[in-house]
């Protein structure tokens, strides 16, 4: 009989952390949503005592999203938990995440408290917990670097104050599989209360010697049932285990793990680019499961292989993480009916002005493109469905280079109905066309003191041949360092560079 596997998916608090991966609340509840689609056991949908922003982006996802346990991370003490409290009970199941270091170099470095005071209030503050929501977890920050005696002793007195999931994190990615394994294997054996109140076992893996999915996969080997993950292994510092490596190791070796789970694989490939155009993070290429390379195949002795039989070096279908190439051809004489049909079956369910807007920018791209890809037509949904509410938008732009010409750009903006325009020269075309709209911007927004700064600039093509959509990537960021993300696409890399600066300038004078 297969054992159950719980996911718990922390892309919006710890993978969030990753710098530059700042969201708005918008953003973060189209990604709970699409996390509720991909099935996943538990969103930790932010730390709400962190700010304003965290609380309300907490409980609206508490308010509006069904299905998925949601979570709120607290430190241990009475004012977080009680925030984290009041954030997620508008869920139907709500829990409060909180956490409290066990090593010795976090207690006597960052807490200064001794080993009984850090005891008793764990206690306290389960119960506290406890007090306020039925589901409490609980986590003993830097597990893999606490003595394990006293590691025993704290989840013992945890699960007696209440706490229903144990999370052992590898906080800082030190410990290495076979530790991990043998210490997973040691708690469980050594503390008859989890198997007697049935107390979930979660592990929380991070990545910085690149071990955090295989340190997930051998705690649940030794009987751990609850992986804490992210899209795309995104996190702080070198980020968390993978979701998507998990989930589809434990499908691929289901015959090894002998484990399943309750995530809808077919949405992860889906769930991965949404969370990279909505953080700007982009996936690498060689990204296991979800790369651009992961299903191709260049040796020729590989793709002779494949043409034969795919299961000789595939040993994943792409079908199964949703990744398909349509059957049905989109061009320019390919109808409304036609291309809304294509984005259902690809999963998005696009209404009103948004399918009007991506419809049009379907038929534009096909006047320059003869074949259109399920790629073009997901940086068509990125850049039409997931856009900040537009203050300023492109009407036109034009551009004079050459090799001894200095670059030159007169860009027309629409703002409240007008259109406004600038000219000027740069040191390079791009260069030009992004002075051109901060001197626009800079002198009709709203918002003062607009000095934004180029932090990040990265292109990439979408598909292969001279006509290929460019996708580009910035990241700004304004005087106090907060980051701005902006995304744009087109089959001129001119104009893909001004959509994203524009798409992170709008969010930038919307904050």
């Amino acid at each position: 009989m297969s054992r159950k596997i719980f996911i718990f998916d922390t892309t919006l608090r710890d993978g969030e952390q990753c710098p530059g991966a700042s969201l708005n609340k918008e953003e973060k509840l189209e990604i709970a949503r699409q996390l509720a689609k991909l099935n996943v056991d538990a969103i930790e949908a932010g730390f709400a005592i962190a700010s304003t922003g965290d609380f309300d982006s907490v409980k609206t996802i508490a308010q509006k999203i069904k299905g998925p346990i949601i979570c709120s991370l607290a430190r241990a003490k009475k004012e977080d938990i009680q925030i984290a409290y009041d954030a997620v009970k508008y869920s139907d199941k709500p829990r409060i995440h909180l956490f409290l270091a066990t090593s010795p170099i976090h207690m006597e470095k960052k807490l200064r408290m001794t080993k009984d005071e850090v005891f008793n209030t764990a206690i306290e503050m389960v119960k506290f917990a406890k007090s306020l929501c039925n589901d409490v977890e609980f986590s003993p920050e830097d597990a893999g670097r606490s003595d394990i005696a006293f590691l025993k002793k704290i989840i013992a007195g945890v699960i007696d104050a209440g706490a229903k999931t144990i999370n052992i994190p590898d906080t800082v990615g030190y410990i290495l599989p076979w530790e991990f394994e043998s210490l997973i294997s040691e708690i469980i054996r050594d503390l008859p209360q989890i198997k007697e109140k049935d107390i979930i076992i979660s592990v929380h893996c991070h990545n910085d010697l690149g071990l955090a999915t295989i340190n997930s996969l051998a705690a649940i080997k030794a009987g751990a049932n609850q992986a804490e993950c992210t899209i795309n292994g995104i996190g702080e510092r070198a980020g968390n285990a993978s979701l998507e490596e998990i989930v589809m190791n434990l499908k691929t070796r289901k015959d090894f793990f002998k484990c399943d789970t309750n995530i809808n694989t077919k949405e992860i490939y889906k769930t991965s680019r949404l969370v990279s155009t909505l953080t700007g993070l982009l996936v690498q290429p060689n990204k296991s499961v979800v790369g651009a390379n992961a299903f191709a195949h260049e040796a020729g002795i590989h793709q002779a292989g494949v043409l034969r039989a795919r299961e000789t070096y595939e040993i994943m279908n792409p079908e199964d993480i949703g990744l398909t190439e349509s059957k049905l051809v989109l061009g320019k004489h390919s109808g409304r009916n036609a291309f809304t049909d294509k984005l259902k079956d690809m999963g998005y369910n696009l209404e009103g002005t948004e399918i009007e807007k991506a419809f049009s920018r379907f038929k534009n791209l096909a006047d320059k493109k003869k074949e259109i890809t399920d790629r073009d037509l997901e940086a068509i949904v990125a850049d039409e469905a997931y856009v900040e509410k537009e203050v300023f938008s492109i009407e036109s732009i034009e551009v004079e280079s050459g090799t001894n010409k200095k670059p030159k750009a007169t860009v027309v903006l629409k703002h409240k109905g007008t259109s406004i325009s600038a000219t000027e020269t740069g040191a390079g075309p791009v260069d030009a066309v992004y002075k051109a709209i901060d001197k626009i911007v800079q002198q009709n927004a709203e918002r003062q003191n607009f000095v934004p700064l180029l932090v990040d600039y990265i292109i990439q093509a979408i598909t292969g041949g001279t006509d290929a959509q460019g996708e580009v990537n910035v990241r700004i960021k304004d005087e106090k360092e907060n980051i701005f993300v902006g995304h744009g696409a087109d089959t001129d890399i001119i104009i893909a560079s001004a959509k994203a600066y524009l798409s992170a300038i709008n969010r930038f004078v919307c904050s």
